[in-house]
């Protein structure tokens, strides 16, 4: 570019050096006219040579801008947070988690809570008519023995007689309280896997490294990493400035219908709206990508929807056959889905695209992405380069655009009786920058013309839009599948201003600073905004906070992951990072007149 610059400098020179040409010596009206016609060549030429280089010189700048702006500022980090006022409680406590009683202690602990099965399922009936919800007895009484510094300090609230909010109440009433969450249930084990895991998946058995059983994981060591935090806070005689909540649902696993929604329930009548400083619930934790460390706290999380598809048609003997039954039909309308995915597009205001330029940033990737990364901002054609490259990853892929998945399908009671209904149910994950209604209406156009095709009547979510005057063969009703349709989640603010994330940002960094992971390979943390691909309680909390985190501090670097499968295990040493993350966390939330 410097050398195209010399160049039209150089040439923007060159009419200095034009020489007019002799004059002949006769009288002649010729060379009058061409000194005319020579002057303006050469003013044209001064004009299009200035022209020329103000171009390059545009162009030039521009690409100033994008090479030289600082892909730093595309994923701004923060310093690591310690406390300061809490210090000598954190030097203690930290001492504390390092000695080998109290690691002990603590797997205990989550062994034996892992032990008591608490399953549930996608269809229970409420509280009461039941009995399955019973499972959860066992464990509250187990939390009361196990904790008796927590049943004796904080106020107790049973919600729905198996939702827990516990109460620490601070001494400081001006500061907004800090929301701590997690879920009580576990998915359920499919008997016929059981002879597959390495360990019994409720013996809680730890083998020297690793913690066996369902919940190990999701979300058991989220809750109890969060009981042995406030346990030993209060043994070692820490008193809160401000309120501390812990909420634990019992239905996660199941849409949360009668568990953490009837605690937002109870907290919004306690607190009111927007009372809590900050919500931290299950979620992200710390990876390695691209060559890279990073943990990615969701900050925003999809809407969710289950579109049933109803076919109905005549029956009959199948010995005398229509041309299409309701099963067929309705496998039609099913291809037409798969063929029809949604077209996957990185929105600029998207958690998943903060997520992409901390990739950008910090990651080991080629210099011609980079600065495809950064002229994304503005560039489109720069964004399909990226977006190019990152959807080779099924999970950054899944992230961004609504999603589809045909999961549930049935039609028919006998092989020679014709199918008079058949239905399915697509499960929708909804992209954070687009709604409910827009998926509807796009469910809607995608059916409508096989509607017409099949001669069939059309009611979609409650409209007519192929009106139910006949004569139709048959009809096709799309609907809410079950009632369980919610929005996308709002995005937590995550700007140079956001105090929340900048405290979380910088409790991050600190306790994996101080990690021994870090001592062996001095390998440096990024924190990025990221989004979560499935759902948690947290959808029934966006009326307590505008400040919703759904983070764990587990690393993923583990060989037995199991979550809702078998032979699931959490890393003892990890389990012992989300004890000091949450303590870190508690202390320098306490702290801070900034949230």
């Amino acid at each position: 570019m410097a050398d195209l610059k010399q160049k039209y400098e150089d040439e923007l020179f060159l009419p200095e050096h034009i020489q007019a040409p002799e004059q002949s010596p006769t009288v002649s009206r010729r060379p009058r006219s061409r000194r005319l016609l020579y002057s303006c060549g050469v003013v044209y030429l001064l004009i299009h040579l200035l022209w020329a280089e103000s171009l390059v010189n545009y162009l030039h700048g521009k690409w100033l801008d994008y090479t030289t702006e600082s892909l730093d500022a595309l994923c701004p980090q923060t310093e690591g947070l310690v406390p300061v006022k809490n210090q000598q409680t954190a030097e203690d406590l930290h001492s504390l988690f390092a000695t080998e009683n109290f690691q002990t202690k603590a797997i205990e602990w989550l062994s034996g809570a892992v032990q008591i099965p608490t399953e549930s399922y996608d269809r229970m009936d409420p509280v009461g008519q039941d009995s399955r919800w019973l499972a959860f007895g066992p464990l509250h009484d187990y939390l009361a023995e196990a904790f008796p510094l927590i049943y004796s300090t904080l106020k107790l609230t049973k919600v729905n007689t198996y939702g827990l909010i516990y109460e620490w109440t601070g001494s400081d009433s001006s500061l907004k309280p800090l929301l701590l969450t997690a879920h009580q249930d576990v998915v359920p084990v499919d008997p016929l896997t059981v002879d597959k895991w390495v360990q019994p998946p409720y013996s809680g058995h730890f083998d020297g490294e690793y913690i066996w059983g369902r919940g190990s994981s999701d979300d058991k060591s989220g809750l109890i990493g969060l009981m042995v935090t406030v346990e030993s806070l209060i043994a070692n005689e820490f008193k809160p400035s401000r309120t501390i909540v812990l909420a634990f649902g019992f239905d996660e696993e199941s849409g949360g219908i009668y568990g953490a929604q009837t605690l937002s329930h109870e907290l919004l009548r306690v607190y009111g709206e927007y009372a809590f400083s900050m919500i931290v619930d299950e979620g992200n934790g710390i990876s390695e990508k691209y060559g890279a460390l990073f943990a990615v706290p969701a900050v925003a999380e999809k809407g969710y929807i289950n579109t049933k598809i109803e076919v109905k048609s005549p029956g009959g003997h199948s010995s005398i056959p229509p041309e299409h039954t309701s099963i067929g039909i309705l496998a039609s309308l099913l291809v037409q889905y798969e063929s029809n995915p949604f077209k996957p597009v990185i929105g600029r205001t998207t958690a998943t695209y903060g997520t992409i330029q901390c990739y950008g940033a910090h990651g080991d990737l080629p210099k011609k992405l980079k600065r495809a990364v950064k002229r994304s901002t503005k560039s489109d054609r720069a964004m399909r380069e990226v977006e190019d490259f990152f959807f080779q990853a099924k999970e950054i892929k899944a992230q961004v655009g609504s999603t589809q998945a045909i999961d549930l399908i049935t039609g028919g009671v006998k092989a020679n009786a014709l199918p008079e209904t058949a239905n399915a149910v697509v499960n929708h994950r909804i992209a954070s920058d687009s709604s409910v209604a827009a998926v509807q209406e796009r469910d809607t156009h995608l059916v409508k013309s096989l509607a017409s095709h099949y001669n069939l009547s059309l009611t979609a979510f409650g409209q007519d839009v192929i009106g139910s005057e006949g004569p139709y063969y048959g009809s096709i009703t799309l609907s809410d599948a079950f009632g369980t349709a919610f929005e996308p989640a709002p995005v937590t603010p995550t700007d140079p201003e956001a105090q929340a994330y900048k405290l979380l940002s910088g409790t991050i960094i600190s306790t994996y600073k101080a990690s021994e992971e870090y001592s062996e390979n001095h390998k440096p943390i990024y924190v990025a905004p990221g989004m979560s691909t499935g759902n948690t309680d947290t959808r029934y909390y966006w009326k307590l906070s505008k400040n919703i985190f759904r983070y764990n501090h587990k690393s993923g670097n583990t060989k037995w992951p199991g979550v809702h499968t078998i032979n699931e295990a959490v890393k003892a040493t990890s389990y012992f990072e989300v004890v000091k993350f949450l303590t870190n966390l508690i202390l320098n939330a306490d702290e801070s007149n900034q949230i």
